[in-house]
C-alpha cells in the first residue's frame, strides 16, 4: 500500500468520531470543512473501509469506524505517555505519576507512600487530584491517571485493586454533646439526631456500608446534609447541624469544637484500596506498585 496513514489523519478521524459533526470537527482542528471531508474520504478509500455513515446531515460511526476509534484512542494514550516520559528524561526527571484519591487517603497513606518512594526516586513528578470513586475509575480507564485511592469493593475488568488500609468508623459529635466515650453504648442512642454524611454519589459502596451500621442498630437515620468534604462535615457538626460517621483515618486533632468516638465494637469496617490499570505502561507505576506491595 503506497498510501501511508500519518498522525494528522488519525487526529482528523478522531475529531470527527468524537463530535460526529464535520463542521464542528473542522473548527476544532482549525481546518476547512471541505478539506477535512476530503482527508477522511481519502483515508476511507485507501484503507478500503467505510468509517462513517452519512444520512441527511447525520454522521454515524460504522462498526469498523467504532472499532478504529476505540483502538486508536487507547493506543494514542499509550503513545502520548511514551513521548511525555521521553521529554521528562530529557529534562532530567525519572518520570511522572498521576494520582486520584478520596480525601481520607491524603491524611496519612499518600504522604507516607510519597516520602518512601522519593527516597529512591527523587526526580519523579507527582500530580495529585481529589476525585470521587467513579471519576477515578473513569480516569484510570482513559489513562488520565495512573493510580487511584478508592473506597470500593469491586472494580471493572482490566483494573487491579489492592487493599491498603482496613479501618473502623468514628462518630463525630459537637464537643459539648451529652454523649461521650464514657456513656456511649451504641449508635441507637443517636437515633433522634440528624446525621451529616458523605454524599452517596461520592462513594456509593461506602455509603451502603454506613447504612449497614444503621440497619444493625435498628433505625433509619435522619440525613440532614450530604457533602463530599470532611471539612464541611466538621464545620456542620461544630455548628450543631447534626452528628456524623467518618473513617477513623479522618479523625483530626485540629478542631477543638468536635470530638470523636471510635466505633470499634461494630462489625463494619471500611477499606481504602489502591487501584490501577494493569495495561498502563508507565514505567514509574511498576516501581510504585513494588513499594505498595512490599511495605508490609
Amino acid at each position: 500500500m503506497s498510501y501511508q496513514i500519518e498522525f494528522r489523519h488519525i487526529r482528523y478521524f478522531l475529531a470527527v468520531a468524537d463530535t460526529l459533526h464535520f463542521r464542528k470537527a473542522a473548527e476544532k482542528l482549525f481546518i476547512s470543512q471541505p478539506g477535512l471531508s476530503r482527508q477522511i474520504k481519502d483515508m476511507e478509500d485507501h484503507l478500503g473501509i467505510t468509517l462513517f455513515d452519512r444520512h441527511n446531515r447525520q454522521v454515524l460511526l460504522t462498526n469498523a469506524g467504532l472499532y478504529l476509534k476505540q483502538e486508536l484512542s487507547n493506543n494514542l494514550k499509550s503513545l502520548e505517555a511514551v513521548l511525555n516520559h521521553a521529554k521528562l528524561l530529557q529534562a532530567g526527571k525519572d518520570g511522572q505519576l498521576s494520582f486520584g484519591y478520596v480525601g481520607s487517603a491524603m491524611q496519612h497513606i499518600i504522604p507516607e507512600l510519597l516520602l518512601k518512594f522519593t527516597k529512591n526516586h527523587p526526580s519523579v513528578l507527582f500530580s495529585l487530584k481529589e476525585m470521587d470513586n467513579q471519576k477515578q475509575i473513569e480516569g484510570l480507564l482513559s489513562q488520565d491517571i495512573d493510580m487511584g485511592f478508592v473506597r470500593l469493593e469491586r472494580v471493572p475488568r482490566g483494573l487491579e485493586i489492592y487493599p491498603l488500609l482496613k479501618e473502623t468508623f468514628c462518630l463525630v459529635l459537637p464537643k459539648d454533646h451529652a454523649i461521650n466515650r464514657s456513656n456511649f453504648k451504641n449508635i441507637s442512642q443517636l437515633k433522634d439526631e440528624p446525621f451529616i454524611l458523605f454524599d452517596p454519589e461520592y462513594s456509593a459502596s461506602y455509603y451502603e456500608k454506613v447504612m449497614e451500621i444503621f440497619d444493625d442498630s435498628g433505625f433509619s437515620p435522619l440525613v440532614s446534609h450530604n457533602t463530599i468534604h470532611a471539612d464541611s462535615i466538621y464545620k456542620l457538626v461544630e455548628h450543631k447541624f447534626g452528628v456524623s460517621i467518618v473513617p477513623k483515618s479522618l479523625q483530626t486533632a485540629n478542631n477543638d469544637a468536635i470530638k470523636f468516638i471510635e466505633l470499634n465494637k461494630i462489625s463494619q469496617r471500611t477499606v481504602l484500596s489502591a487501584v490501577w490499570d494493569k495495561n498502563n505502561i508507565n514505567p514509574m507505576l511498576n516501581y510504585f506498585l513494588s513499594l505498595i506491595k512490599n511495605q508490609e
